[in-house]
């Protein structure tokens, strides 16, 4: 029997241990994991990495691994940062051709909302 081509828990082949997918011990997460749990890494250093083949590229896709035990709660979320949030949310869905609200984020392929983007003729 073989061993996984990412094994490498001591961190000799990588620099840092090196665990494949779905195979990472209790007690190490990533950061969406972390997140999830409302915790955070904290400043604390990458303890390990996850490293996949990825059917996209050559290259294998890596995610770190954080020690829950040295991770901190997540700050909580501030009115001043709900108002800056809403802030930037209004200027993504505000048309700068018509200047309204469209009501969703506006497409960065077309720049505008749709009416505007349906009334203006199509350049062959």
């Amino acid at each position: 029997m073989s061993r996984p081509r990412f094994w490498d828990p001591a961190g000799e082949r990588f620099g840092t241990p090196t665990y494949p997918w779905r195979l990472a011990p209790d007690g190490l997460k990533t950061r969406r994991q972390l997140r999830a749990c409302g915790l955070r890494p904290g400043g604390q250093p990458v303890a390990a990495q996850v490293m996949w083949r990825s059917r996209r590229s050559e290259a294998p896709r890596v995610s770190y691994l954080y020690r829950v035990q040295l991770a901190k709660p997540v700050r909580p979320f501030t009115l001043a940062k709900r108002r800056a949030l809403d802030a930037a949310n209004l200027t993504r869905r505000t048309c700068p051709s018509c200047g309204r609200d469209a009501g969703y984020i506006l497409p960065a392929r077309l720049g505008t909302c749709l009416p505007c983007a349906d009334s203006v003729p199509f350049a062959a």
